[in-house]
């Protein structure tokens, strides 16, 4: 069973004579253990969505179901006891600057006596990184070291579900990896499940398992990283993961020099994609052996995702191509997908 299943569900707000749609008929399953990424630009609809997980924002139509629980049946003790599993960060830290770091991770554990009180502060603070920092004030910290203290006090009643929501959005490039690898050491050693809520694709692919693209309310695809990155089917999907890789990038620079210009005209362009073992297939070889083709290496990138090798090539290939259909067939059996680029559609700036 998934520990968060949202089915069929729709949020609508009422503005005088205007009705806006927020969410629309969205259905996800979160398993335990999940790193879940929600992506989309502002005003996708991602925050609102994540808002029903504890009942901040009831839905108009729809079920949610937390830990084999139907939200939208409970309520009282049983509410308070489900949104105590539900740790939430935010993207401005939301801390008191008028108390101490200790103070502002104790402040979720009014119900705890002051002896447990004390040692959870203690054992939280040492799991963020921020030992000795107690009795410092949020003013007296950076953004990352702030941002810390607000995963410090999302994890003081012990959640089972942890809901970041564009944490990293406010640091810079070094602090977000270090946040990153913060929420993972988490998700890894107390098997909290985490929703990240983000409009950076790059972060999805440090941190997530499995992503949902979001726009205008609506999921418009959902499937686990390694297939969302290897094999995007919506257009936005695409135009999110080209943010992360420099393909679309290499391809209008070389675009500009004149030497390419002439190779692309006298050659056929292709981008291939290949994902795990195939990354150790010599199929520059092979075309030129099985297909008598010969490929330049234009452009190239592998990265790991998940573990797993990712790779993109750039390439110009000469030759009697009769059967590109052959040649996709070859590929695709190995693994490899193969994408003709059109070089007079590339947007030369």
């Amino acid at each position: 069973m998934p520990q968060i299943s949202f089915k069929n569900i729709n949020i609508t707000f009422k503005q005088k004579d205007k009705t806006l749609e927020a969410v629309k008929d969205v259905s996800l399953d979160i398993n335990k253990g999940d790193i879940y990424g929600i992506v989309g630009y502002s005003g996708a609809g991602k925050s609102t969505l994540v808002r029903v997980i504890n009942r901040l924002q009831v839905p108009t139509k729809g079920q949610v179901i937390v830990e084999n629980k139907d939200i939208g049946k409970i309520k009282g003790r049983q509410l308070r006891e489900l949104r105590h599993k539900v740790g939430f960060i935010f993207q401005h830290f939301n801390l008191m600057n008028s108390r101490t770091i200790a103070d502002n991770v104790y402040y979720p554990m009014f119900n705890t006596d002051t002896k447990n009180r004390h040692a959870r502060v203690q054992k939280l603070l040492n799991l963020v990184g921020l030992t000795g920092k107690e009795n410092a004030y949020p003013a007296q910290l950076s953004g990352g070291q702030k941002q810390r203290v607000a995963i410090a006090r999302a994890l003081a009643n012990n959640p089972s579900i942890l809901v970041s929501d564009e944490a990293t959005s406010a640091l810079d490039p070094k602090t977000t990896q270090e946040i990153l690898q913060l929420l993972k050491k988490i998700n890894r050693e107390l098997g909290v499940t985490i929703v990240l809520i983000t409009h950076e694709m790059e972060v999805v692919k440090s941190l997530c398992n499995k992503v949902a693209v979001m726009n205008a309310g609506k999921v418009v695809e959902k499937n686990n990283i390694l297939e969302i990155f290897s094999n995007p089917q919506n257009k936005l999907t695409k135009d999110f993961i080209n943010t992360t890789n420099n393909s679309t990038n290499a391809i209008e620079t070389l675009s500009k020099q004149a030497k390419f210009k002439e190779l692309a005209h006298a050659r056929r362009l292709f981008q291939l994609t290949y994902l795990g073992e195939s990354a150790e297939h010599p199929f520059i070889i092979d075309l030129y052996n099985k297909f008598n083709l010969s490929a330049s290496i234009i452009y190239g990138n592998i990265e790991f995702i998940q573990g797993t090798p990712l790779g993109n090539l750039i390439v110009a290939i000469e030759g009697q191509l009769q059967s590109i259909d052959a040649v996709k067939k070859y590929l695709l059996d190995n693994q490899i997908s193969l994408k003709e680029i059109n070089f007079e559609n590339i947007n030369v700036k």
